[in-house]
């Protein structure tokens, strides 16, 4: 059965677990060894259980740890060669991902790794390069899409293939045109290279969703200019607006910035 864990789903860090008996698959790297070994422990997990790392972007909140990750525990590390490049230059990055580790992808090619049949796609957002995930495993199909300043007709059409859907609410306009922040961050937010808002984010879930899709948790929310119940009632309303009723024709949750969630099943 295939599994899922979000161990951290924010700027403080992000990390997502993917597995089935026999395979592991981590999604970022933004929390430190340490910690993810404590987490692994606790859920009676062990990190030689992962057997891949993909990385998303080359922000560190998604890649600070991934060279001690690659290096103590011998994993390969996939994500584009841009991506690559922009680890390589990040200094927050202090321990650097072994030549022999470093795996390249192509967007829109699709590959497998063991139990995972992986498809990356492009994700706007200010980073050196970004990508989505569109993993399939035992007939259930999950994606992931997180930092993404808007939403391209290519991202449309995975949420629309997903039965479970990990998806970037970072930000309540309001909340955040009218918050501390500087200007110019507010502009770079709400770019179309920035963040998803809220009503973006559910926009997109209710114009191209499926009836495959069974399951949505909303990720990545600021810890500023959002907060969990008002992303999860904006989302519900937005889809009640559509004839979509949360948790009735799917179930919604929003992950927490710092705290694991539980271990989810994913059926059909």
């Amino acid at each position: 059965m295939l599994k899922f864990i979000s161990f951290g789903s924010g700027s403080s860090g992000n990390c997502y677990y993917l597995f089935t008996a026999t395979d592991g698959l981590l999604i970022d790297t933004g929390i430190g060894n340490r910690t993810l070994r404590k987490y692994f422990k606790d859920y009676g997990l062990s990190l030689s259980s992962v057997h891949n790392v993909l990385i998303t972007h080359d922000h560190a909140d998604h890649v600070k740890s991934v060279g001690c990750l690659s290096g103590d525990y011998n994993l390969p590390v996939y994500t584009t060669r841009e991506v690559h490049q922009g680890i390589g230059r990040n200094y927050c990055v202090q321990r650097k991902i072994n030549q022999e580790h470093i795996r390249y992808v192509t967007k829109g090619e699709t590959f497998t790794l063991g139990d995972f049949k992986i498809t990356p796609f492009g994700v706007p957002h200010d980073s050196t390069d970004n990508v989505g995930y569109c993993i399939e495993c035992e007939n259930v199909t999950f994606c992931l899409i997180t930092d993404a300043g808007s939403i391209t007709d290519e991202m449309k059409a995975f949420i629309g293939k997903a039965h479970y859907l990990v998806i970037e609410a970072n930000h309540d306009e309001e909340m955040l045109k009218n918050g501390p922040y500087p200007q110019h961050l507010k502009r770079r937010i709400l770019s179309d290279n920035g963040h998803l808002s809220n009503t973006s984010c559910g926009t997109a879930i209710a114009e191209n969703m499926t009836e495959r899709l069974n399951g949505v948790w909303l990720c990545h929310l600021s810890e500023d200019n959002n907060h969990p119940e008002l992303a999860r009632k904006t989302i519900e309303t937005i889809l009640g607006s559509h004839g979509i009723i949360a948790g009735t024709d799917i179930k919604l949750e929003v992950l927490k910035r710092k705290i694991p969630s539980g271990i989810y099943e994913l059926t059909l």
